[in-house]
């Protein structure tokens, strides 16, 4: 069943409605299955939580990366401050956007030339990760007699307790090692560059608001210990991210009141006393769309091998890798699942739910309850909202791309 916090609790004759469309229906309008839907509806109702809970003059931005579907980046551009960016094609569906340029952030290693290239040109902020990075935005610079609008990301020497992905402490391809930043300030200086400020991030996917509140403290910290060395006023701080959503029934979902109480500290006592032209922004990505997004695929048999029923579904992991398991976790846990046009049925049968690929990593939940799947049901997956289809191998075996709809 969907997870504690996801708040699909849209119903229409005992079938899922997404967007007030029962999944049934949806599917005919989509034009058959599997396929990506998100919900308008809930991915405001998430931002607006967010909002209400975090200090007035932080920032919102949306991480891109988590889902770069042009007609969700239209939505979100009325509900956001701004966007972060990790590739030129993300970029230029931000700058498709009415967001100003000046609002997109581009961060990631491994920037092409051809990519600085057009960050400039387009004014956004680019997030220098390394001292080569520098140098090309700078000849960049001077080849375009465009200042160049620049942020230095920041590799802080801590960690983030509990976080799933940890973007920061110990050697890392993300930014600049916090020690040697003064030195790296330093080169900054010079018509080329219109220094706006730092970012740094240190984890993602936390459901641990203490441990949030602590790297959020250790950032402000970390900033303003460098800002005497900018080459000009910090106007841009971006305390990262890293807010988590529930995939299993052992998760708790995050709590938003303490991190919102640190950050209105941290603004009102640490940050702005000394920055007092820093934008402070947020940058959340999972957290905003990741429980606002289903994947909906259909039974197309079911068979018992040695006293086990596996249910094999018309999509798989080429879709929903991070559903599988193979993308990220150390131990493999269900995501939550359910049989959409039946959602009031009782769970009568475990299952397990497979998909359509020659490989036994095809797997979208082992062992699972549920009411009796047939052939022809709808097998919904949850919290799909975020790395879901494009953090996939869809070409894996050539079978189609699954269609997305905003509803």
């Amino acid at each position: 069943m969907p997870g504690r916090s996801s708040g699909w609790s849209g119903r229409h004759d005992g079938s899922l409605t997404v967007g007030g469309i029962p999944v049934e229906r949806l599917a005919a309008r989509v034009g058959g299955t599997p396929f990506f839907a998100y919900d308008r509806e809930l991915i405001g109702r998430r931002v607006a939580a967010v909002r209400a809970a975090l200090p007035g003059e932080i920032e919102l931005s949306y991480a891109v990366k988590a889902n770069p579907m042009p007609a969700l980046l239209q939505h979100m551009s009325g509900l956001v401050d701004g966007f972060d960016v990790a590739s030129a094609l993300e970029m230029r569906h931000a700058l498709d956007t009415p967001v100003p340029p000046g609002r997109v952030s581009f961060a990631g290693p491994g920037k092409t030339v051809e990519e600085l290239t057009q960050a400039v040109a387009a004014g956004v902020t680019v997030e220098l990760e390394s001292e080569l990075e520098i140098a090309r935005v700078r000849a960049t610079s001077r080849a375009l007699g465009v200042p160049a609008r620049v942020a230095l990301r920041v590799n802080p020497d801590f960690t983030v307790r509990g976080s799933g992905m940890r973007l920061g402490g110990g050697p890392q391809q993300f930014g600049v090692d916090s020690e040697r930043v003064p030195e790296v300030l330093a080169s900054l200086a010079g018509a080329e560059f219109d220094f706006q400020g730092f970012h740094v991030f240190a984890g993602s996917q936390n459901l641990h608001a203490d441990s949030l509140c602590e790297a959020q403290r250790r950032t402000a910290e970390l900033v303003l210990g460098f800002a005497w060395a900018a080459p000009g006023p910090v106007r841009y701080v971006n305390l990262g991210g890293g807010f988590g959503i529930p995939y299993s029934h052992r998760d708790r979902p995050l709590a938003l009141e303490p991190i919102g109480e640190n950050l209105a500290e941290l603004v009102d006592r640490v940050i702005r006393p000394r920055l007092p032209e820093a934008r402070i922004v947020v940058e959340l990505g999972r957290y905003l769309v990741g429980e606002a997004g289903v994947y909906v695929t259909r039974v197309v048999d079911r068979k018992v091998s040695r006293g086990k029923t596996f249910v094999v579904v018309d999509g798989g992991l080429h879709h929903q890798l991070a559903a599988s398991g193979n993308f990220g976790q150390v131990i493999r846990r269900n995501y939550p699942i359910a049989v959409g046009n039946r959602m009031d049925d009782p769970a009568e049968e475990t299952v397990t739910v497979v998909g359509c690929l020659c490989t036994p990593l095809d797997l979208l939940g082992d062992d699972v309850a549920l009411p009796m799947p047939e052939v022809g049901d709808l097998i919904v997956l949850f919290q799909a909202g975020a790395y879901g289809l494009t953090a996939s191998p869809t070409a894996f075996l050539s079978h189609p791309t699954p269609a997305e709809v905003l509803v």
